[in-house]
């Protein structure tokens, strides 16, 4: 499996990008504004996308993806995510009046997009990698992803704050080569990341102290203007683990 990274930062603005990452060539994880590093052709070839949850940096490109690419294909795009976000999409996105609802284009029987419903601790396998949905702690009901190849995994949390369940998990994936979690706020913001349900540095110290694996952790969702300041509180306070901050662009091969 490659996962490249189309998109990371918790915001937009030059060389900015929100959250979004290419599984090989067919595969989106979220479908934030990284998914415009891609050419229509690269589009039109991605038949799955999870979403992790239904917050607008997760999933501002889906609807111009959908849009652009659905008469160069023969299938419909499948949309996986847990109920109550494609509740949300289905309500508040793709409701004809935000933007036309692609389950029914050209026609139902024939839809460009398809919704697929996933539960918690449920895995997708397709075509020998096996995606599984592992638990986030956010503002809206949300989910993490496990991704295996069979040979080596990697986790991405998603949008998360102090949560317990997911280490519980992660903690028991024998092969776990990669791991990439949200840092939103530096520290001089903790109200706002506790209030929003995201991590700040001192807050993923404690969250690292759960973590029993050893792996190459990166750091995601940084939010513009505070990138430096938190990568540095981040780095002060770990020292055995050393995580990096997540790229645009970077690709892992596991």
């Amino acid at each position: 499996m490659k996962l490249r990274v189309l998109g990371c930062g918790g915001g937009i603005g030059g060389n900015l990008r929100t959250t979004s990452f290419l599984l090989d060539h067919d595969v989106l994880i979220d479908a934030g504004t990284g998914v415009n590093e891609l050419s229509l052709t690269e589009i039109s070839l991605i038949d799955h996308v999870f979403i992790t949850h239904s917050h607008l940096d997760h999933i501002a490109c889906l609807p111009f993806m959908v849009d652009s690419a659905w008469a160069m294909r023969d299938r419909p795009l499948t949309i996986y995510a847990i109920e109550e976000t494609l509740d949300t999409l289905k309500q508040h996105i793709f409701n004809w009046k935000i933007w036309p609802d692609f389950s029914e284009i050209p026609d139902a029987r024939q839809p460009s997009m398809r919704y697929r419903a996933i539960e918690l601790g449920e895995t997708v396998a397709l075509d020998g990698r096996r995606i599984t949905a592992i638990p986030a702690n956010h503002a809206v009901p949300a989910v993490g992803f496990h991704l295996d190849s069979g040979k080596a995994s990697l986790v991405y949390s998603g949008d998360t704050t102090t949560n317990d369940a997911v280490w519980r998990v992660v903690n028991r994936i024998e092969n776990l080569r990669y791991l990439i979690i949200e840092t939103a706020f530096s520290d001089s913001e903790i109200e706002l990341a506790v209030l929003s349900k995201h991590l700040c540095p001192s807050l993923l110290i404690e969250e690292l102290k759960k973590f029993q694996r050893e792996a190459d952790i990166f750091v995601t969702h940084l939010k513009p203007g505070e990138v430096e300041l938190t990568m540095q509180q981040i780095e002060s306070g770990i020292y055995d683990r050393h995580p990096k901050m997540l790229l645009n662009n970077q690709k892992f091969e596991f």
